[in-house]
């Protein structure tokens, strides 16, 4: 998609026009005929928001007409929404270019649905012999938005296109060398960021026995990337540390998935994308934060000499593990990672995102994020009065004491698994706590919203790249957390 951010005269206007109605501007002054703000009156009588059409051959005019007296948040997820009904009338009408202005309405709402288009209009596209549609041309009105602000959002946007790419991407074409070597190519093309890819015998000098245990069961070898955003501007800071969790298929390993539970395995690796997308953002848009995104990567497979249950792994930290189940290999790998973090680089914050557990799914369903934190009481509360603003939610679980006797083991320090079948999101971030020891830290289970199985808004179907804004907002405002 091309932008162009340009003045428009609304009643001059010689293009596909979608235009935004808020209250305060009267119907009189909008550029329709009187039978159509009798249309308009009448479908505006049954309720506010709503989408017309109305031809200006050989353009259209679209409507889009809401109840700007809805709180802030709330609106502009609707016109994020709204954004997919548009999408679907222009392919109706076979229109690639589409001019966005409004009447009565702030620039917040504008940016919402030229946000919401956006993220509509991605599909995955590269394996179709069929060209799918999408929006060619897209002119915002300069009126509302500024230069710099626009082309900020078009770089986050990008980063999150690639985001759901990669994960889209099956594992024939993305596995865990391929993917560090995508990393590395686009980190070397950055200002202050830094790339360091670890292969097998240097994971093994790590002595990460998380990682290489979930590794034994591929042919493929495991990879350990370290993506590193330091500007001048950061003064220096601690760092915040973005630790993704990158399963680049997931069988279950010797604990196979059955019936249909693998399908859509692909997208266990949406964590480590997310938070290189997240790092990716901040450096393309020159934030003052000190990032390192750590990311452990490797498919798990049921093969060759695979780790079993009742194995015992030593950890990157010393810790021992009983293994209790080879499909809860997630926390694994992203323990060596978190403890690796903690360790080297003496971080401000952990923060990690991952689609670890099923059982968050049933807790909030795909609504948002399964969230717990540690020592990290301020950020937490920051994260989430963002996420309410993005539209991106948490939902924080406890940490409780009591959680702790769950993941106790009798032959080990810890087992990966809980000893019940309750609480199972909570025990799964109990275990990756007790790598992060004293370090601030929150955990973010995204399975619920990482991969969509049926379009929901303005993601269609597969990876939805949530997180990302949400991640983004959260560093843009690390001056105002105490």
């Amino acid at each position: 998609m091309f932008y162009h951010l340009e003045p428009i005269k609304i009643k001059e206007c010689q293009e596909n026009l979608l235009l935004l109605y808020g209250d305060e501007v009267p119907e009189r002054n909008l550029p329709l005929s009187r039978k159509e703000i009798e249309t308009l009156k009448t479908r505006r009588a049954e309720g506010k928001d709503l989408l017309l059409s109305f031809d200006r051959l050989p353009y259209k005019l679209y409507l889009l007409s809401f109840n700007s007296e809805t709180p802030m948040p709330e609106c502009q997820e609707g016109l994020r929404r709204k954004a997919m009904d548009v999408l679907k009338m222009l392919e109706a009408d076979r229109q690639t270019s589409l001019t966005v202005s409004g009447l009565g309405v702030l620039p917040e709402e504008v940016m919402a649905v030229v946000e919401g288009l956006t993220l509509a209009d991605y599909s995955f596209d590269r394996y179709r012999s069929k060209e799918a549609f999408h929006l060619e041309n897209l002119t915002v009105d300069s009126f509302y938005i500024k230069p710099d602000q626009f082309e900020s959002a078009q770089r986050l946007w990008n980063r999150i296109f690639w985001c759901r790419e990669w994960v889209n991407l099956p594992v024939q074409d993305l596995n865990a060398a391929a993917f560090a070597d995508e990393l590395a190519a686009i980190a070397v093309d950055l200002d202050n960021v830094t790339c360091t890819v670890m292969d097998r015998k240097q994971i093994e000098s790590l002595r990460m026995g998380g990682l290489l245990a979930v590794n034994r069961g591929s042919v493929d070898e495991p990879r350990f990337v370290v993506l590193e955003y330091n500007p001048p501007t950061s003064n220096l800071r601690p760092p915040i540390c973005l630790v993704g969790k990158g399963i680049m298929y997931d069988t279950g390993g010797l604990n196979i998935k059955p019936d249909d539970y693998m399908q859509e395995m692909k997208s266990d690796m949406a964590g480590a994308a997310t938070m290189a997308s997240v790092l990716f953002a901040a450096a393309d848009n020159q934030l003052p934060v000190h990032l390192v995104a750590l990311l452990p990567l490797t498919d798990n497979r049921p093969g060759f000499n695979a780790y079993a249950a009742d194995d015992i792994l030593t950890m990157y930290d010393g810790t021992t593990v009983e293994v209790v189940n080879t499909d809860a290999e997630g926390r694994l790998i992203l323990a060596d990672a978190i403890a690796f973090a903690a360790r080297n680089y003496n971080p401000s914050l952990i923060i990690d995102a991952a689609t670890l557990t099923g059982a968050a799914v049933r807790a909030i369903s795909t609504f948002g994020i399964a969230a717990m934190q540690q020592h990290a009481d301020n950020p937490m509360t920051m994260l989430s009065l963002v996420g309410k603003q993005v539209y991106e939610r948490l939902v924080e679980f406890p940490m409780w004491k009591e959680y702790d006797e769950l993941i106790k083991s009798e032959v080990a320090d810890l087992r990966n698994c809980g000893t019940t079948p309750q609480a199972g999101t909570i025990t799964a971030g109990k275990f990756l706590a007790h790598f992060a020891g004293d370090t601030p830290y929150i955990h973010l289970d995204i399975a619920g919203v990482a991969y969509f199985t049926k379009p929901q808004h303005y993601y269609r179907f597969g990876a939805s790249g949530y997180g990302v804004r949400l991640l983004y907002a959260f560093l843009q405002m690390q001056d105002m957390i105490q």
